[in-house]
């Protein structure tokens, strides 16, 4: 959630910087209008107090000096009653415009370049130069090899569901070992959390009450499937004060994800691109404010090295305001070489979201005398699914048979 105290210190500039992210007038003016009723209803509880002290004085005043209070003792039990309905008056707008600003998204750092959509990200770099092939590679579903079952796996469930067999189900198996292992090396701990996760965890950190059409909701409870291990991983720390020396905490966890799709919008309907479940191995840091830009760059290498170390061809991409995931303040997607398609796809999304989550789900830590908002990120490392079919299409032969990366080889 963004910081209301700015917000009510200046609104036209936080307004402006909302803009960039494409947020709406009639969401501005809302928030504007929830801002201006709160400034309102806290000017009255201050002038009522400050009437109460006054009268208080004056009627010490007035006792020492033997005067008949009884006016002044009905005033003050009137403004007594007047500041109990200021207090109320105050909280009520309070509550509205912190439920507002829970659909609000982050403010977007200043270094993120202005932009609508993906056509006005930036390319960084490229990594590995693409293969090339004596003949047309195929898409991962074109790959007659038995590795991927579509059919299976609407029987079993509906479209966007799959099965794999025989070496495609060791492989996947094998990338979420190595993706953990590698990780490990590079100082992130690892930790095994649930897939079902409840409204709080998801609210603390970003995905309700905005993405509820996304999410799978578990019948007659307040529980859902994660979409992400970011939801856990992240709240492992909600509502907690941790002490300044324990940071950075640097985790990382796989996990089984689960997503309607449901602003896909058609998008990727042929293949396992965009499953309804998939698996991912994530990375999720807590820092110090001072620390959160080293962090980013830190995980970013770290999915890129990884992905290096397949052999596999990508490209760091930085999102324009236009373009971020609702909790990121900065994002770097990774994307990586499809050759049937001829294009980089996104594999990892790293996103600094500074003190957005971490003041919605309350995580703090002490900082001498006083408790400060942490930073949280996460990113991707990487989608298994993904990574599987970038394996598929750059390693594929003409028979259909697949070569298997020197560094999973251990692993399968």
């Amino acid at each position: 959630m963004i910081d209301l105290k700015l917000l009510q210190k200046d609104f036209d500039t936080i307004s402006a910087k909302l803009q960039r992210r494409g947020v709406d007038e009639a969401l501005l003016g809302d928030l504007k209008a929830k801002n201006e009723a709160l400034k309102a209803a806290k000017r009255v509880y201050e002038d009522l107090q400050a009437l109460q002290n006054r009268l208080s004085k004056e009627f010490g005043a007035y006792k020492r000096e033997g005067k008949d209070v009884s006016e002044l003792k009905t005033q003050v039990g009137a403004n007594k009653l007047e500041i109990q309905k200021a207090q109320e008056a105050q909280r009520e707008a309070e509550t509205a415009l912190e439920e507002l600003a829970m659909s609000v998204p982050n403010i977007p750092d200043d270094t993120v370049p202005d932009g609508l959509d993906e056509a006005d990200n930036v390319e960084i770099k490229k990594v590995l130069t693409p293969p090339t092939f004596s003949f047309t590679p195929k898409h991962h579903w074109e790959i007659e090899n038995g590795w991927i079952d579509f059919e299976r796996g609407v029987k079993l469930a509906t479209s966007r569901f799959s099965v794999l067999f025989g070496e495609a189900a060791k492989l996947e198996r094998a990338l979420i070992n190595y993706m953990l292992a590698f990780n490990a090396s590079r100082g992130f701990s690892e930790v095994s959390v649930p897939a079902i996760i409840n409204r709080t965890a998801l609210e603390g950190t970003g995905q309700l009450p905005k993405f509820s059409d996304d999410l799978y909701k578990l019948e007659g409870l307040d529980l859902y499937l994660a979409p992400t291990a970011e939801v856990p991983v992240t709240n492992l720390f909600a509502d907690e004060i941790l002490s300044g020396d324990e940071l950075p905490l640097k985790l990382t966890a796989y996990t089984p994800c689960f997503r309607k799709e449901a602003g896909a919008g058609g998008r990727d309907t042929r293949g396992i691109i965009r499953q309804h479940q998939f698996h991912k191995v994530e990375l999720v840091a807590i820092t110090k404010p001072e620390d959160s830009d080293a962090m980013l760059d830190e995980m970013i290498a770290c999915a890129s090295d990884l992905l290096t170390s397949l052999g596999l061809a990508h490209r760091l991409v930085q999102l324009c305001s236009g373009d971020m995931g609702f909790g990121a303040a900065k994002t770097i997607d990774i994307e990586v070489w499809l050759p049937a398609q001829g294009v980089y796809r996104e594999i990892s999304s790293v996103s600094n979201t500074k003190d957005f989550q971490a003041r919605r789900a309350k995580i703090r830590y002490r900082d001498g005398k006083q408790n400060s908002l942490v930073h949280t990120l996460n990113g991707s490392s990487l989608a298994v699914g993904r990574t599987i079919v970038a394996i598929m299409e750059n390693f594929q032969n003409e028979d259909g048979s697949i070569n298997i990366p020197e560094v999973l080889k251990p692993y399968m």
